[in-house]
């Protein structure tokens, strides 16, 4: 019983002092100096290898575990299709063998008064793939189209 109240005095400290976790509804995509409007982002993520060593003449009976090249998952964007707003597909236009235009992106958690809280920022990221949303002669949503960026490697900010 003990354990619960100090459970539950812990969450109302935490009301009292507005520390709360935010929701994850409220973010702006920013890339090449355009802010552009997503109603979903995925694919925040990176990934250490495991490098794994064992000598013969270890007397510990298990590998060593070390950190080895880090991996970054492909971030995939999804937006409503928006008249006129091509600034996306011009810059997947520039996709050649071996070229492309590179571009930082960056993607904000932002809290009540629209201030960033969590900065992921995408080193020289570049559209690998883009979906054009299903179309249905009686569908009733939204067109939503999927873009997918690779990059080089994911920072981490928090303010």
């Amino acid at each position: 019983m003990l354990l619960r109240a100090r459970h539950y005095f812990k969450y109302l400290i935490y009301f009292l002092m507005g520390k709360y976790p935010l929701p994850v509804s409220h973010f702006l995509v920013e890339w090449g100096g355009n802010s552009v409007g997503f109603t979903e982002v995925s694919g925040l993520s990176q990934e250490v290898e495991i490098i794994e060593y064992h000598e013969g003449s270890s007397p510990v009976h298990s590998p060593v575990k070390m950190p080895g090249q880090v991996k970054y998952s492909n971030v995939t964007l999804k937006r409503g299709i928006i008249k006129g707003d091509n600034d996306f597909f011009n810059w997947i236009n520039t996709v050649q063998l071996n070229q492309v235009e590179r571009r930082d992106v960056s993607i904000k958690l932002l809290n009540e008064a629209h201030e960033p809280v969590r900065i992921w920022k995408l080193k020289n990221a570049w559209p690998c793939k883009v979906s054009a949303a299903d179309l249905k002669a009686d569908g009733n949503e939204i067109a939503i189209e999927t873009m997918e960026l690779v990059h080089e490697g994911l920072v981490i900010e928090t303010v």
